[in-house]
């Protein structure tokens, strides 16, 4: 395929998504919001989650400039640019998403509440959640094709000669301020990919703070609101007399839906261009090869995948709403749609693989330093790996945490003997749950690689991510069918509508965590090729090509362990964060059911804007350090120790976090789905208000920072720390202070 057909592809799958998600935005927002009181709470919803957001994005807005600065002065011009975009694109989906959840989830309950109908119900918040899946595939190829026209043009004239860094076609654009590259020839391989990690940067910034602010924010409101609310006052959750219920759904919207915005589409873009970067940097070490054709297929393949997916995606996601009837079984509808999505994808696939591939013999396609052991299909066999054991990992979530298999059933009758078993089962849980997902990713990248080179697990985790528009679309209409049922309950609606948008609510939860595990096992491929990337650029333009992560080197295997760590404190830092901000926020709820008069009999109402307050506030003092920390880590340490100890960083703090997010996001699903098996009469005997689900919302409540903060930030964690650590390595290679120490001596 011609650079300019891969282009143009792009170009109609980008604008076509960003189109379908406009036609959709607005064909929810002309619905009726119901009646008065619903819409005063989706009102106070909408402005509460608008004013968070918009500071939010100021405080990003600082840190991203002077990121965006530290790359111009210490990497390139082009990487600052091309960061910038990156942030823009990332920005722009989480705002786009998180406007239209906050639009849609009062349509929904109304939906629900004038035609009592489950399918209507579900193809109005599936619709609010495609918005945000399309804009997220939609923005990270605009924002590639930005890159790409931009600063990508020297791959057209690109020849045999430009390998190994004999000649430099953009060495302008890859000059610092400070000139503080040096060692190493800046060919247009290490220029490209410092540009294009740059931009896989600016997304991955706006990812870490959205999802840490956000969670932050909604598990503050949400444990305030159950601890006291549920087990304290015995009142419905999201009842009107609790203050912090409007901060609860407001929190449900900027970091359930902002958040896994941001989230995917950082995840997404890291997969694409994990490809791109290492097939640049295989061309610009090896002098073997010596085929600059072959290298701008291998860069353009992921993106015409993605191109391919996006489309299949609109069809998949179109699906749904041309049927006129729909079954009462909405996971079933939401799985058909992501397996239509899936199906197409791996069928457009094939055809770009072999117009890609099928031009260059075995031999060229089959040597040492590319390894397609299938020809042309290799990459697309990869790919389809990577397709299969995400679907497989999101199988395994669903098993470890929905209330229809027996370890949520387990969980949850163990609720009957107290919170202590119910905490204690849900570790057991989340520990067991680890095993399967990690072994069926050994298996995956160890295939992909036999099958298709360390290219091909860069293609596994593209596959795996392919067809993100319509996982997105699924995972966003969770929250939204969440605050559904909270604005019935606190509209005061009939018993009917809340059971209907609790039905969709409780497949939400499942699906979230099937969307997270597809989060994981794609960060983990992704974080894998970065890392193969940056062993590359580490020793850019030296006789040896790449740097050896001997994990028997005691300066990498003391990194490592350091890496392992990381996580850990990482992990902490958030729980902690949202422990202070939940403190105030259940002392708020607390003094208003004490103080005000007539509340709890349902008279006044309750001062639900200091409770907004609260969250905003702990949210954003709480997420700038963690958020930094992260960015900062990788770079002062590479800074001091070197390139060595930073790839021994990477390799520890990757394996600790896989294990860790699966641990998290599992135990916590489990524990939320366990409660909602009580209350909807699954164990014997046992009911809203009793014993069991007062232990089992305290299981919950312990469960949410884990599954909603610590879980999905972790995978960006690993990400960031790969992309800041590729993107700044030609700067401290060579310029640390144990090389310097080492000098002297």
């Amino acid at each position: 395929m011609s650079f300019t057909l891969v282009f143009g592809l792009l170009i109609v799958a980008a604008l076509g998504g960003l189109a379908y998600a406009a036609y959709n935005f607005f064909s929810v927002k002309k619905l009726e919001e119901g009646t008065e009181r619903m819409q005063e709470i989706a009102s106070a919803i909408r402005v509460g989650a608008n004013a968070f957001i918009t500071y939010e994005y100021k405080i990003v807005a600082i840190v991203a400039a002077i990121v965006a600065a530290l790359l111009a002065l210490i990497i390139s011009w082009s990487s600052a640019v091309a960061f910038i975009i990156g942030a823009t694109m990332s920005a722009s989906a989480g705002w786009v998403g998180m406007k239209i959840a906050t639009y849609a989830n009062v349509r929904v309950t109304n939906t629900a509440r004038t035609t009592k109908s489950l399918s209507n119900t579900l193809k109005v918040a599936f619709k609010g959640g495609s918005v945000m899946g399309l804009c997220v595939a939609g923005c990270a190829l605009l924002g590639i094709i930005i890159v790409f026209l931009v600063f990508g043009f020297g791959l057209k004239q690109l020849d045999a000669s430009a390998y190994a860094g004999t000649v430099e076609p953009l060495a302008a654009s890859c000059k610092s301020i400070l000139g503080m590259i040096t060692g190493g020839k800046m060919d247009f391989g290490a220029t490209f990919t410092m540009t294009l990690s740059g931009y896989a940067l600016g997304c991955s910034i706006i990812a870490m703070f959205a999802r840490i602010g956000g969670g932050i924010y909604t598990k503050a409101a949400d444990m305030g609101a159950d601890l006291v609310g549920k087990t304290e006052a015995h009142i419905p959750e999201d009842d009107p007399r609790n203050p912090a219920t409007i901060a609860d759904n407001v929190g449900d919207n900027v970091g359930d839906v902002a958040g896994l915005g941001a989230d995917l589409l950082e995840s997404f873009v890291g997969a694409l261009l994990s490809g791109a970067i290492l097939a640049i940097e295989l061309f610009a070490n090896y002098s073997a090869f010596n085929n600059p054709d072959l290298m701008k297929k291998m860069v353009m393949f992921p993106l015409a995948f993605a191109a391919v997916g996006l489309i299949s995606c609109i069809i998949g996601i179109a699906s749904l709403f041309v049927r006129k009837k729909l079954s009462d079984n909405p996971h079933k509808e939401l799985n058909m749609a992501t397996y239509i999505s899936a199906g197409l994808t791996v069928a457009l696939g094939a055809v770009i693989a072999y117009f890609s591939f099928n031009g260059f013999s075995g031999d060229v396609l089959g040597s040492s330093y590319l390894g397609f052991e299938l020809g042309w299909a290799s990459p697309w066999v990869a790919a389809v790996i990577g397709i299969i054991a995400g679907i497989v990992i999101g199988k395994i979530a669903e098993y470890y945490t929905s209330y229809d298999y027996k370890p949520t059933k387990v969980l949850s009758k163990a609720s009957v003997d107290g919170s202590a078993l119910t905490i204690t089962q849900g570790l057991s849980l989340g520990m067991i749950s680890c095993m399967l997902p990690c072994v069926l990713l050994g298996v995956s990248i160890y295939l992909s690689y036999v099958i298709s080179g360390m290219y091909g697990v860069a293609a596994a985790s593209i596959g795996m991510l392919s067809f993100v528009a319509a996982t997105v679309s699924v995972d966003a209409y969770g929250p939204i069918s969440d605050n559904a049922g909270g604005i019935a309950e606190m509209s005061y609606l009939e018993p009917e509508v809340r059971e209907i948008t609790d039905e969709l609510d409780a497949v939400g939860n499942t699906t979230a965590a099937i969307g997270k595990g597809f989060a994981i096992g794609s960060a983990a491929l992704a974080t894998l090729s970065m890392m193969t990337s940056f062993t590359y650029a580490a020793n850019h333009g030296v006789e040896v090509p790449f740097l050896n992560l001997n994990i028997l080197d005691p300066l990498i295997l003391v990194g490592a362990i350091v890496g392992a760590a990381l996580p850990f404190m990482f992990s902490g830092m958030l729980i902690n964060a949202v422990a202070k901000a939940a403190q105030k926020m259940v002392e708020e709820v607390r003094r208003q059911f004490r103080e005000i008069k007539g509340l709890m009999e349902g008279e006044v109402l309750p001062d639900y804007k200091t409770c907004i307050e609260i969250s905003s506030q702990g949210a954003i003092k709480e997420m700038r350090v963690p958020a930094i920390f992260c960015i900062a880590f990788p770079v002062v340490c590479g800074f001091i120790f070197g390139a060595g100890f930073v790839g021994g960083v990477l390799v520890g703090a990757t394996i600790s976090a896989i294990m860790l997010a699966l641990f998290c996001g599992n135990a916590g699903g489990a524990w939320d789905n366990g409660k909602k098996y009580i209350e909807v009469g699954g164990v014997e005997g046992e009911k809203k208000g009793g014993a069991a689900h007062d232990a089992a919302v305290v299981g919950d409540t312990v469960g949410d920072p884990l599954k909603d903060t610590v879980g999905p930030s972790l995978d960006i964690l690993i990400k960031i720390m790969s992309t800041i650590s590729l993107v700044t390595v030609a700067a401290f290679s060579n310029n640390n202070l144990l090389e310097l120490f080492k000098s002297w001596f």
